[in-house]
């Protein structure tokens, strides 16, 4: 949502041969394969004075796998309401935030992902049911960033008031790289930042990569650390978008619809533990 807006080669031969002549094969996957699993922890520690995600194991949630993230001290935001968004999606030909094949911090989003995030049906670009078994990770392209992203409602390169409210808000507008780069409106201190997101006991991660829904400069539920509720109130009152990929890993109930009950916080990079959302990580900047 843009502040304008919103098959691995087969191997068990070669294994099989391999063991028979007593030579050990070490296989290097360069692309998303295997069975990768999102975590479905019992209880996330809350970080202090703030509040923490409950709820058992939903409905079909997988086995545990990854822990979740080393507390960073970044304060949860809790049942949250969400929308699926994706690459070369068109929500609304007549809005000007109604495009996703390009975001707030890259013109070209589309072309530097790599292409539809789905599938092309009729010259339209649509999701897809995500699975556990290729890492959720679309089943018709090879991403060039990461398909697990998302946005929050701060737009900190393209909106005015967020831009200047960047540097008084944003909590690591201290440290470098940021600082350097205060004034700078073609480097952004969101784009690429990790956030830790909860459904029901299923832990993912992912990176931010747009601003929105529907309000792009909301500093005090973005940042505060009151678990303030979203400004917006479009889509349900919506306060993040995420990707097929954090869609198909959290187990939402709808591939493209309005989910509540998410809790989320950010996390820094070292936290992250490894999962599907670290196979391919973005680290391009502003375009």
């Amino acid at each position: 949502m843009t502040s304008e807006r919103r098959p691995a080669l087969p191997f068990a031969v070669v294994c099989g041969a391999a063991l028979a002549l007593g030579v050990v094969l070490v296989v290097v996957v360069s692309h998303p394969a295997g069975e990768v699993e999102p975590s479905a922890p019992t209880g996330i520690p809350a970080p202090t004075g703030s509040p923490s995600p409950t709820g058992g194991r939903g409905p079909g949630a997988p086995t545990p796998s990854p822990p979740t993230a080393t507390d960073s001290g970044y304060p949860w935001h809790t049942d949250i309401v969400v929308t699926t968004f994706w690459v070369g999606e068109i929500f609304d030909p007549d809005a000007a935030d109604g495009s996703q094949e390009l975001s707030t911090y890259d013109s070209a989003w589309m072309s530097s992902y790599g292409g539809c995030d789905g599938v092309t049906t009729g010259g339209s670009c649509e999701t897809e049911p995500r699975s556990a078994s290729n890492g959720y990770f679309p089943t018709s392209m090879t991403p060039r960033e990461n398909p697990f992203y998302l946005d929050v409602p701060f737009d900190d390169v393209n909106d005015p008031n967020a831009f200047a409210l960047r540097d008084a808000v944003v909590p690591w507008a201290g440290e470098q790289p940021y600082a350097s780069h205060s004034g700078d409106r073609d480097f952004s201190y969101l784009k690429n930042r990790w956030v830790e997101l909860v459904y029901q006991g299923r832990t993912c991660f992912g990176q931010i990569q747009d601003a929105g829904p529907g309000v792009y400069d909301d500093a005090a539920y973005v940042f505060g650390t009151d678990d303030a509720r979203p400004a917006n109130t479009r889509y349900g009152g919506a306060g993040l978008d995420v990707s097929p990929a954090l869609t198909g890993c959290l187990g939402l109930p709808e591939l493209n619809g309005m989910t509540p009950g998410i809790s989320w916080r950010f996390v820094e990079a070292e936290d992250v533990p490894t999962g599907p959302w670290t196979l391919v990580v973005t680290t391009s900047g502003v375009r």
